[in-house]
């Protein structure tokens, strides 16, 4: 299993993107940290670790600082930066710095699954060890440089859609599009629109609910929980 840390200072979303990582076969969350302090304490003790989700915008440091801090005492855990900070100066920082990549913030859950599937399969080629032809040096600096995330159709947002999705995600069990409306404030034809994408893409399935008459009622579930 691969050990990951989420570091984030809002509490909700360090939990939702724990969750996210926990669905990627092969992925186990550590720990989580909402500060730079706590950051770096769970490196010292964490019996294991290999990756760290590191949010830059931190109460008392940057992630940057804590990337710095962690280089400063020897330590080279991998980073990928999971940050709202959009600024190339940061980006470029990151860079420097040794993240692996930057996940900019607000993004759906396939653009994390596959920075961490492409992770994955960069830690199985350099456990291989021996040497590399060009093709595979290159294949190498290249695995997590795939886009992160697949465009969303015409006339639908990120914004909406990471909405809906987090409401299913955090959901007990399967809900219907006028439950998810309700939940998240948008009207319930725009949630049975996003929950169709998220059935059309394999990220939610569909249920249904019989009553005593009339049409069943549709319901949906987060694919994990199915």
């Amino acid at each position: 299993m691969i050990e990951v840390l989420v570091v984030d200072d809002d509490t909700r979303v360090a939990r939702v993107n724990a969750a996210y990582v926990e669905t990627v076969p092969g992925f186990h969350v550590a720990g989580q940290a909402h500060s730079a302090l706590e950051a770096l304490r769970s490196v010292e003790t964490l019996p294991r670790l290999d990756l760290i989700l590191l949010d830059h915008y931190l109460p008392d440091r940057t992630g940057l600082e804590v990337v710095r801090e962690m280089r400063r005492r020897g330590d080279q855990t991998d980073v990928i930066m999971v940050t709202a900070a959009r600024d190339v100066s940061t980006v470029q920082a990151a860079m420097r710095q040794g993240a692996l990549q930057y996940l900019v913030k607000p993004f759906a859950f396939a653009g994390l699954r596959a920075k961490l599937e492409a992770y994955a399969e960069l830690r199985r080629t350099l456990d291989g060890g021996g040497e590399a032809e060009q093709s595979e040096v290159d294949r190498i600096f290249g695995a997590l440089s795939a886009p992160t995330e697949p465009g969303l159709p015409k006339g639908h947002s990120p914004t909406t859609a990471e909405l809906v999705r987090q409401c299913l995600m955090k959901a007990d069990g399967a809900l219907s599009a006028q439950e998810i409306a309700e939940r998240t404030g948008v009207s319930r034809q725009t949630a049975q629109r996003y929950l169709k994408l998220l059935e059309r893409t394999g990220r939610a399935r569909l249920t249904l609910k019989y009553g005593d008459a009339g049409r069943p009622e549709h319901r949906y579930v987060w694919a994990t929980r199915a």
